[in-house]
């Protein structure tokens, strides 16, 4: 399938599901009523009921001295002017009795994809949503533990924290500009918490939007192949930031941080398809990361990437 294929469904507003990849180059789409012959499981911005923690999972990490070689050569790269905010991910070996139908079942996320016996994602960060020929997008960039006294103060008075969300609220409004007049920041930094496993989470988000007209259906395509890959888990400026992650991160990124959504011939609505596992020959890996700025630490940019990797 092309994104093309999404023009012509959406001409004829055949409502589909869509998969695409980090790098835009692997595209699935699946018709609505083809979903149970595909063995396919979504569920997009439900209210869900938060279920117990109860699985144990055990996890084998990229040392630390191994993820700060990567990380400090993000800072010279940064310090040459080729990146300011890159999205460092890294997959880390987990152990789990739970089967990735199992996971997908029991999981607390309102973007929610099981694709076959591949992989499942269980996704709190929304991609965009168009209605009423409005187009939305809400870049989530800042995570702390909930736990942490005053975090919701912490995190929002962090100077670091705040220089790469005001980049990458900066690079979504730049996109949606190609696809979209009359863009504008709706709301800027609010806070949502997220069940991770045993603890909790808050994530920083804002919202963004834009008009993209009444044809909007006859180029979804077109509108999806402009934004991808998703600027929160790439970076700034993308075309040079994607060239360093190709040569830093050493493993294939795949369908983690890719987009998923779901067209029902009035409106579109996707998230980022991150929290993610993939089920390999040698057994399950967890892809998880976290954006890099000059002012980044390294011990804690590497605590985070941890963090991320939990069952719902």
């Amino acid at each position: 399938m092309t994104f093309d294929d999404l023009n012509s469904f959406g001409k004829k507003k055949e409502p589909f599901l869509f998969i695409s990849d980090f790098k835009a180059q692997n595209l699935k789409v699946i018709p609505l009523d083809k979903l149970q012959e595909n063995d396919v499981d979504f569920c997009i911005d439900k209210n869900y009921t938060v279920k117990p923690h109860i699985d144990f999972l055990q996890k084998r990490p990229l040392d630390f001295s191994d993820y700060k070689k990567k990380f400090d050569y993000v800072i010279e790269r940064i310090k040459s002017g080729e990146t300011y905010l890159l999205n460092l991910t890294q997959p880390t070996d987990i152990n789990t009795q739970l089967s990735l139908k199992e996971i997908y079942e029991r999981a607390n996320a309102h973007y929610k994809l099981r694709y076959r016996d591949e992989f499942v994602c269980f996704s709190p960060e929304k991609f965009i949503k168009i209605k009423d020929d409005k187009i939305h997008t809400y870049p989530m960039k800042g995570t702390i533990d909930a736990s942490i006294k005053d975090a919701k103060e912490v995190i929002l008075n962090n100077k670091k924290e705040m220089a790469e969300h005001i980049m990458v609220v900066d690079l979504l409004r730049n996109d949606l500009c190609v696809v979209a007049n009359d863009v504008k920041v709706e709301e800027f930094r609010y806070i949502t918490e997220i069940e991770a496993g045993d603890k909790k989470l808050l994530h920083v988000s804002s919202h963004i939007s834009g008009d993209v007209g009444d044809d909007w259906h006859d180029k979804i395509g077109d509108i999806l192949n402009s934004l991808l890959p998703a600027g929160s888990i790439s970076g700034a400026p993308k075309k040079s930031t994607l060239d360093i992650i190709g040569r830093v991160e050493n493993y294939e990124r795949g369908f983690f941080s890719g987009v998923f959504g779901v067209y029902d011939g009035k409106s579109l609505d996707s998230g980022v398809m991150i929290r993610f596992i993939e089920k390999t020959k040698s057994g399950y890996i967890y892809k998880s990361g976290g954006g890099i700025t000059l002012d980044s630490d390294a011990k804690s940019e590497y605590d985070e990437l941890l963090d991320k990797v939990y069952l719902p």
